[in-house]
């Protein structure tokens, strides 16, 4: 019995390494395949159990397919953002259609692109799944297998409402208070909730001086020496009694004697003009002509008369700290329909040309809108202006403004981020985070089934699949830009291969001793 059994058993070894250069075989062939796990022969013998030690039946050998899918192969850069591997555990999560009879399978092989619907497919035709976001970002309907949809890249325009505008401007601290409508005007594009383009003016006319203010109307800076003839004289009263002031000198003497008067200050404008102020913000200033030819005060260019004060309206939140009296600008803010911020409201400058206003995270804002637009239809938002950038310094008007809002603008580009965020980028600068990949964890990723296409199905041994987003719950991270190669090692497959020709022909060594041994017991007579 032994003789025939040894012919069996040279058979089934023969099988087992068939099956095994197969596999070697496949491994070889798929070297080059993105995502592929080899398989690897596993022998076991089949034992003949004999009842008496002194005969010996043989049995033979069974080999297996044992699947190194958990190994990971060496990730490669690739030129396509939307090509996709994964670095540590998990699988990308796939089906092999849209229907609701597709089903879902898992898969390695990162090898995506946009098809005709707009679908990332990878090259086996399979549709990768992922959790769709929000504009905030959060996903939509939940994070279990049931929830996840194809990542489907198809979309129209999108653009960006104008909710904050900042403005950076000088303001000629030499502008005189003047009947003008406006001294500067600044149009701001903003965009509405259809992306369409509106246009925003803002104006400012400066504010006469809160405190009781008279300015001159000649250019003091030409005159030379003393006044002449030197005796003209006018009384100045800031609410402390009447002082003759003499005009028996220069003009440095003519401010020293006003600037002792009680509750006076007196100082040359930008122009060149005298200007007389009460130091106590809402007082008058009362100015008479006194003796002399010509006139004191027709000399100086000044009126003579009471001035009163003007009061400002503060901005809502731009309101001085200590108000200026001299740093009050009228702001306003207007639309082809209307006004956004009414007539009549000021900001205040402090005297070294800074915005006189208490900042918020080093912003001051004006709150504006909403507006309904009509031609064409649309509604801009509630929206605020930052003016923290301002200043009024001696010089020309100067403006640059920013605000948040964007046109419609067209997807140009995709990526995928580590945590498996798909983000699309438009035209018109924005990004947007359109989905979360769902990556799937297996308790014995080996046991999977392996089907074409370099997807697995779940089986028994595998467990259900455990799915959960990238860099989480033991999941590895994604790699946007590069690919899984196959974790086939050629050196030991070549190896393997020459250990199984040679066990391969041994084990045809062992049919054809059988067989001369048979063929000498025919031979018996």
């Amino acid at each position: 019995m032994s003789v025939f059994g040894s012919l069996f058993t040279a058979v089934s070894g023969l099988t087992a390494q068939s099956q095994s250069l197969g596999m070697i075989s496949n491994n070889i062939a798929n070297v080059s395949t993105v995502g592929y796990k080899r398989s690897d022969a596993s022998f076991s013998d089949l034992v003949t159990t004999s009842g008496r030690s002194t005969l010996y039946t043989p049995g033979s050998v069974k080999a297996s397919q044992n699947q190194r899918v958990s190994l990971q192969g060496i990730l490669q850069q690739s030129s396509s953002s939307t090509d996709l591997a994964m670095s540590g555990n998990g699988f990308f999560v796939v089906e092999n259609g849209t229907g609701a009879d597709a089903e879902t399978l898992y898969t390695r092989a990162g090898s995506f692109s946009e098809d005709l619907n707009g679908n990332l497919t990878n090259t086996g035709g399979f549709i990768l799944q992922g959790w769709p976001l929000d504009q905030n970002g959060a996903i939509i309907g939940g994070t279990s297998l049931g929830s996840l949809v194809p990542v489907n890249l198809t979309s129209g325009g999108i653009s960006q409402m104008t909710t904050s505008v900042s403005l950076d401007a000088n303001l000629n601290a030499a502008q005189t208070v003047s009947a003008n409508a406006s001294d500067f005007t600044r149009d701001i594009t903003i965009y509405d909730d259809g992306g369409n383009p509106r246009t925003i003016s803002v104006s400012f006319k400066k504010h006469a001086p809160t405190a009781g203010t008279v300015t001159g109307t000649v250019d003091l800076r030409t005159q030379s020496g003393n006044f002449v003839p030197g005796t003209d004289s006018f009384d100045v009263d800031a609410g402390f009694g009447a002082t003759t002031i003499t005009m028996d000198g220069d003009v440095n003497k003519l401010l020293t004697d006003l600037n002792a008067v009680a509750g006076i200050n007196a100082q040359l404008d930008g122009n060149g003009f005298l200007v007389i102020q009460n130091e106590t913000a809402a007082a008058e200033v009362t100015l008479t002509d006194g003796s002399g030819t010509p006139l004191a005060l027709n000399t100086l260019g000044v009126p003579a008369g009471t001035t009163a004060t003007t009061p400002a309206t503060p901005v809502a939140g731009a309101a001085p700290v200590t108000e200026n009296p001299n740093g009050w600008w009228d702001i306003q803010v207007t639309t082809a329909t209307g006004d956004l911020l009414p007539t009549g409201q000021s900001i205040n400058f402090n005297s070294d040309g800074t915005l006189n206003a208490p900042t918020t995270g080093g912003q001051v804002n004006i709150a504006l809108g909403p507006v309904a637009w009509t031609t064409p239809a649309g509604t801009s938002g509630a929206f605020t202006l930052d003016i923290a950038g301002m200043t009024q310094q001696t010089g020309a008007y100067t403006a640059s403004a920013d605000q948040n809002g964007s046109p419609v603008g067209y997807r140009t580009g995709v990526s995928v981020d580590r945590d498996g965020i798909v983000s699309a980028q438009f035209s018109n600068g924005l990004s947007r985070q359109i989905y979360q990949l769902g990556i799937a964890n297996f308790v014995n990723p080996d046991g999977l089934t392996a089907l074409s296409g370099t997807v697995f199905r779940v089986s028994d041994t595998s467990g259900e699949p455990d799915v959960v987003a990238a860099n989480t719950g033991g999941a590895g991270y994604v790699e946007g830009g590069a690919l899984e190669q196959s974790n086939v090692d050629l050196a030991d497959e070549f190896s393997k291969m020459i250990v199984t020709q040679r066990a391969y022909s041994a084990n045809t060594k062992v049919i054809t001793t059988a067989d001369q041994m048979t063929a000498e017991l025919l031979q018996l007579r």
